[in-house]
């Protein structure tokens, strides 16, 4: 090879090093870049041309060429924010984001992410973070989240969480079996506190007409509360005591302010009535140890007329699904809704510890039960219960202590506004409401690409993919090979400074190596001009 080949091979040596101190320059301008992925520059020999020695022929090389410039994609170290749409990712995984503009998507490992005024969720540029949305805004019992259609803008449009009316109320109580009967009427004796019951007074039932009471607020259809109140006493008539035989019999009546019941029947309103606010009568029967052992359960039929109080326009409840009685109620006086019209009022079941195994036979009530409450009369022996009696843990209890509410609930809750957010591991975003709801909004989508390193690089922190790289494939966190999210964090650039800095003393010292190779060239063609003196 000439001497002017030998300066070839220096100026391809300097190009070479020359961009690969260009690459550890950008890595070390990006050591504190949110999500940056260094780069490595590998170098390749050029071609040979043969040259004629003594031994033969052998080859001589024409100096060096960038091979490629590898992106590192391994994990980053991560830093606590404290921003919850702060997210990082472990593992394989790219977050996908849009622009709105063009529509084109990117994909980016900086999980630096904020809700802009229009409520999406954006990159500090602008582009916006997608995500599929959570069915029902639940999750599976399985863990797993549930998503529909295709991923899409998260947006948080609505900040509120819709009310959801009442469909099951639930007490646990003691009700002390020392209590005196303070409804004693002999003709009616399980529906005593019901005759003393008037709805057109302020006070429809006196204190002194019961043994004991408990409220709790339910929800109608448009989140407004209203109180509910059941009220207990126990039946002491020494004709049922002689019929139970050791048995306790308590009746119950659950009832709301006649105010509240907007309820209808044959155009007539029932919360004008004397029965305006009762919803329910019934009685609970305990055994000699205090334990529940049947229920009767007692609403207003649809072909109630005249005196609402009278026992005969009252019919053995219906059962939900999970075995338990409903009752009907209008709270919010919706027109078409009647008093045992379940499609357009609000229906709920109550709940004591008692439920029916099979709701569907017998209507849920056991075999030779009476089906009207005026029918009753006097005789404990003809009080029905229900079919195929499942009796809960921690059902309703009769013992010789004060009579108590060990628990209450109730699953209707009124509108509430977002307070704030939460992201899980699996990238779920998850909000968190006035009314105590939380729900599951959205589910960040994730790529991943079957040849990482043929993506391309678009500045801003932002992938794009190429014919290399393949289309992206998306699913969330946690699932197939995606990595996790971690909120509240962001994944730190994965430029180690020590390891830069010696790679870059070395290409110094090969750029200072190449140059010599030219200044000695130049110095012997200067030898060889010389020889013409």
């Amino acid at each position: 090879m000439s001497l002017t080949g030998s300066l070839y091979s220096g100026i391809t040596g300097l190009t070479a090093h020359s961009q690969a101190i260009s690459v550890v320059g950008n890595n070390l301008a990006n050591t504190s870049t949110i999500g940056f992925k260094g780069s490595t520059v590998h170098f390749e020999d050029l071609f040979y041309s043969y040259v004629h020695t003594a031994s033969g022929v052998d080859q001589t090389g024409h100096g060096v060429a960038t091979a490629a410039i590898m992106t590192d994609y391994s994990q980053g170290p991560y830093e606590a924010s404290s921003e919850v749409t702060d997210m990082a990712l472990g593992g394989e995984g790219f977050f996908t984001v849009r622009d709105a503009l063009t529509g084109d998507e990117y994909y980016t490992r900086a999980g630096n992410f904020r809700f802009d005024n229009d409520g999406y969720l954006v990159t500090p540029a602008g582009y916006r973070v997608q995500g599929w949305e959570v069915v029902d805004g639940e999750s599976t019992s399985t863990g797993l989240t549930q998503i529909t259609g295709t991923p899409g803008d998260i947006r948080l449009e609505n900040f509120q969480s819709p009310p959801e009316a009442t469909s099951a109320v639930s007490f646990v109580l003691n009700l002390d079996s020392d209590s005196d009967d303070n409804a004693a009427v002999p003709t009616d004796p399980f529906f005593s506190m019901f005759q003393y019951w008037d709805g057109t007074e302020d006070t429809p039932l006196a204190d002194s007409r019961y043994a004991y009471q408990t409220t709790i607020s339910v929800y109608d259809e448009n989140g407004t509360a209203t109180d509910l109140t059941v009220y207990f006493d126990p039946v002491n008539d020494s004709t049922v005591a002689s019929q139970a035989g050791g048995f306790q019999v308590w009746e119950y009546m659950v009832t709301v302010p006649p105010t509240a019941d907007g309820r209808t029947l044959d155009g007539q309103s029932i919360g004008t009535t004397s029965a305006g606010g009762v919803l329910m009568v019934g009685t609970l029967t305990f055994n000699t140890s205090g334990n529940l052992v049947g229920q009767s359960a007692f609403t207003l039929n649809s072909g109630a007329s005249g005196d609402m109080k009278d026992l005969s326009n009252w019919s053995l409840a219906e059962f939900s699904d999970d075995g338990l009685p409903i009752m009907t109620a209008n709270f919010s006086g919706a027109s078409n809704a009647s008093a045992t019209n379940q499609t357009s009022a609000t229906s709920f079941s109550i709940d004591f510890g008692l439920s029916t195994g099979d709701p569907l036979t017998n209507g849920g009530w056991a075999t030779g039960s009476v089906s009207n409450a005026s029918l009753i009369g006097n005789t404990y022996s003809s009080l029905p219960n229900m079919d195929a009696l499942d009796i809960a843990a921690d059902a309703t209890t009769s013992y010789d202590t004060s009579s108590t509410t060990l628990t209450q609930s109730q699953d209707g809750y009124a509108a509430g506004f977002l307070q704030s957010l939460s992201v899980n591991s699996d990238g779920v975003i998850t909000g968190n409401y006035s009314n105590g709801q939380v729900l599951d909004l959205y589910a960040v989508t994730l790529s991943r690409f079957d040849n990482q390193n043929g993506l391309e690089h678009e500045g801003g922190n932002l992938f794009s993919a190429t014919r290399d790289s393949g289309q992206a494939i998306t699913g969330t966190a946690n699932t197939s090979t995606f990595g996790s999210v971690a909120a509240n964090t962001l994944e730190q650039s994965n430029v180690d400074t020590a390891t830069e800095m010696v790679r870059l003393i070395t290409l110094q010292r090969g750029f200072q190596s190449n140059s010599k190779v030219i200044t000695t060239a130049d110095t012997l063609l200067g030898e060889v001009i010389a020889l013409k003196r």
